[in-house]
């Protein structure tokens, strides 16, 4: 399976074309749509959340809420294009239309950002044009095509979900151990943060920062529960399971690293404290692997850990430089966030489910949800 996205944040629609997906599978939308919907949720998050309210098109490879195993098209309008069908037009302007569109054009680079290396590599002047597809916006698509993902893998028991450990300088310290009680607490949150008492002091820090014009990051958990042993493989580097969610997952904006498992803590530890000893039924003691080893899923639920940085687009701007001018200039202003998250953590489940639904296409084989279901069915039982 794979897919390619396209649009602009203030484009007139964003778009997915999944390729590979299995036939036979029932599509909920609104299952998709609930999806959507908690990207754009979160204490902290911008005025654009209050203009759009995503909602998925399906195009193509869908009839009567069954796949048909032709190519998937998705589509979410951005309900935002009535307001920049000039500055946004795909097709040319007018003299009169460009002094409206030049009221749109940035030049004032702004640190943290896309703006100056993208705008190097492309020879723009206008900033807009990085700005516009380097958006966080885009993870809208990416939520979407995760949301088919999920649906694959839901008819197998894998279930993904995340939450909120540190927002700022504010750490959860008291979340539950039983993941179905910790994912219902995450979810019945604003910030997806388990640990009421810490998720009060976050609040406090992200209201300071806003007050100040400023902007947090944080650090989140995606689990997923139920996967099957012997995902991903050992014998190439490109098909090791914790290489292809370590990428997938730092591809999104803002995150600044991963981990897997115990992660970086892993160098603190001894080789008898690490590693997870085996008990009857291929089981494990702990799981400081995170699930993983040799690059393949061992049964344990997998844990991925992530770092997002501070939002790069503050109210109270940093010192920067003007792209035409070159003179010192305070970096452009757009619409932000203040902290983002928890919908973050929410678009780093969709890229978990794509990687792992992939891999698990891989070893399952088949062309329709008949035929994986037995492919699978006989993995398990020859393993039981």
């Amino acid at each position: 399976m794979r897919y390619l996205t396209s649009g602009e944040s203030h484009g007139q629609s964003l778009n997915a074309i999944i390729e590979g997906f299995p036939s036979g599978v029932k599509i909920d939308e609104e299952k998709i749509n609930l999806q959507l919907a908690k990207r754009q949720s979160g204490y902290g998050r911008g005025g654009r959340m209050k203009i759009e309210t995503d909602k998925v098109k399906i195009l193509s490879g869908v009839r009567f809420g069954i796949t048909t195993g032709a190519p998937v098209c998705l589509e979410i309008k951005n309900k935002d294009w009535e307001n920049w069908t000039i500055p946004m037009s795909t097709s040319a302007i007018d003299d009169e239309q460009k002094n409206i569109a030049e009221e749109k054009t940035i030049t004032a680079l702004r640190p943290g950002h896309a703006d100056l290396a993208g705008a190097v590599k492309y020879n723009h002047q206008d900033i807009r044009n990085i700005l516009e597809r380097s958006s966080a916006r885009e993870t809208a698509t990416r939520v979407a095509v995760g949301a088919f993902s999920r649906i694959l893998l839901e008819n197998f028991g894998i279930e993904i979900f995340s939450h909120v450990t540190q927002i700022g300088t504010e750490k959860a310290k008291n979340t539950p151990r039983d993941y179905k009680e910790l994912q219902k607490k995450a979810d019945s949150s604003e910030l997806r943060c388990a640990d009421e008492s810490a998720e009060e002091k976050m609040e406090t820090l992200i209201d300071k920062a806003k007050q100040d014009g400023d902007s947090l990051g944080g650090y989140f958990e995606v689990i997923i529960t139920n996967p099957p042993i012997g995902l991903g493989s050992f014998v190439h580097w490109d098909r090791k399971l914790d290489g292809l969610f370590a990428q997938a997952v730092m591809s999104i904006p803002a995150i600044k690293s991963v981990e897997i498992g115990v992660g970086i803590k892993a160098s603190e530890l001894s080789g008898s404290k690490m590693h997870d000893e085996i008990l009857p039924g291929l089981k494990h003691s702990t799981n400081n692997a995170g699930g993983i080893e040799g690059g393949m899923t061992n049964g344990e639920p997998i844990i991925i850990k992530a770092a997002m940085k501070a939002i790069p687009t503050m109210t109270n701007p940093l010192k920067s430089i003007d792209l035409k001018t070159g003179q010192e200039h305070k970096a452009h202003v757009e619409r932000a966030d203040v902290c983002a998250v928890p919908a973050c953590a929410i678009v780093a489940e969709a890229m978990a489910a794509n990687v792992l639904a992939n891999v698990f296409l891989e070893k399952f084989g088949g062309d329709s949800i008949s035929e994986i279901t037995q492919n699978y069915q006989n993995y398990i039982g020859q393993n039981k």
